[in-house]
């Protein structure tokens, strides 16, 4: 795999629909579940840059820019931008689509803290970045 290949299998692009029972009083995203996309979008690149088990250590730094409506479809992009010995820092961002439309625009962007770990729940080293 040449390391342009192997850089991009890390890359994770996941879509959702906003459904109604995702949304708050207000009806657009809860900014609990666009969390749990994002955490869940760079749990997925973290995984396939190191092919270890991964857990969050930290969420930081998440910018919530935009409001998404109820209906929108949301297209989640991971990618790990910094490893480090066990961790890896993986950027976030999460888009929004109207579909009849077709207007998008950024709505939220975050940085994730993920950690490796062994078969026996140990830290383990992740690979670096290829350059």
């Amino acid at each position: 795999m040449t390391p342009s290949a192997a850089r991009d299998c890390a890359d994770v692009r996941m879509s959702e629909i906003v459904f109604p029972h995702h949304a708050n009083h207000l009806g657009t995203l809860f900014g609990g579940q666009a969390l749990a996309w994002m955490d869940k979008a760079a749990f997925i690149a973290a995984t396939r840059h190191s092919r270890r088990t991964v857990v969050t250590a930290r969420s930081e730094e998440i910018n919530f820019s935009a409001p998404v409506p109820v209906g929108s479809l949301v297209e989640v992009i991971a990618r790990v931008v910094q490893t480090g010995r066990t961790s890896m820092q993986v950027e976030v961002e999460l888009h929004c689509e109207n579909l009849l439309s077709g207007d998008t625009h950024l709505a939220t962007r975050g940085h994730f803290s993920m950690v490796a770990l062994d078969e026996n729940g140990h830290p383990t080293q992740v690979p670096t970045l290829p350059t």
